[in-house]
């Protein structure tokens, strides 16, 4: 399962040259995690080429998912020694970290709109860093929406039954992360190998470097060597036994 996130007309010149390498290797599905308005200045509204790239990303058998609406924390300052770690320490961009009910379901309703405006399917929601409040999942239980997930699991909506789904994912902003991220990763794929399920977790920040592009796209390769069948997470939560 092929994952790009943080997907907005920004960062497509950063997987640009990627998503044409995949393209190439023949019929490789991907799902595009779209921010509808990417830290309030990457309106989808004011980009129509981009949005017919997306258009045209759907008809060829792509999945597009909502990913937060702004991609960012834009709450108030953190209050206890644990919001300021999770919100300024491991990410800046947990926009549904803090969100009240209300405040979320206001979000994911104008999210849900974007989507039904261009005329793209919807089934699942990613949240920015994978944090969501209580009320956010309280706000995803009233959604017409299929799934959501974390770095390991599917939750079925809206009552969050949780299924296996290990993901692959690096921390690309230095030299030394990459290096960690490569040891990382190639250990969990080895420990995966019998999984019936391997996400490929992409941000724009790992194309920005020929070390861990190449490392995507090799892994992607030897995946597809290896008698693996590459799906969207749609397609892949449709054929489970507790889909509906």
């Amino acid at each position: 399962m092929l994952v790009l996130h943080d997907v907005a007309p920004h960062t497509w010149a950063d997987y640009r040259p990627f998503v044409e390498a995949v393209d190439a290797l023949g019929d490789v599905p991907i799902t595009w995690l779209v921010v509808p308005d990417f830290h309030h200045h990457d309106d989808l509204a004011a980009h129509r080429d981009f949005r017919r790239l997306l258009d045209s990303r759907v008809a060829k058998g792509d999945e597009l998912t909502l990913h937060g609406y702004y991609h960012c924390d834009d709450q108030p300052r953190p209050r206890t020694p644990k919001e300021w770690f999770m919100r300024r320490i491991y990410t800046h961009e947990g926009e549904f970290y803090q969100l009240s009910e209300a405040e979320a379901l206001r979000r994911l309703t104008a999210g849900i709109e974007v989507f039904q405006r261009n005329g793209w399917p919807l089934h699942g929601f990613v949240a920015p860093a994978w944090l969501m409040s209580d009320g956010t999942r309280q706000a995803l239980r009233q959604l017409p929406l299929s799934y959501t997930s974390d770095p390991q699991h599917f939750y079925r909506l809206p009552d969050f039954t949780p299924i296996n789904a290990p993901g692959l994912v690096w921390s690309a902003r230095s030299a030394w992360r990459r290096g960690l991220s490569k040891i990382l990763t190639d250990r969990r794929e080895q420990r995966w190998q019998a999984a019936p399920l391997i996400r490929l977790g992409l941000h724009p920040v790992d194309m920005r470097h020929r070390f861990s592009r190449d490392y995507w796209l090799d892994t992607l390769q030897r995946l597809l060597n290896a008698g693996r069948v590459p799906q969207t997470k749609a397609a892949w939560l449709a054929t489970q036994p507790w889909a509906d």
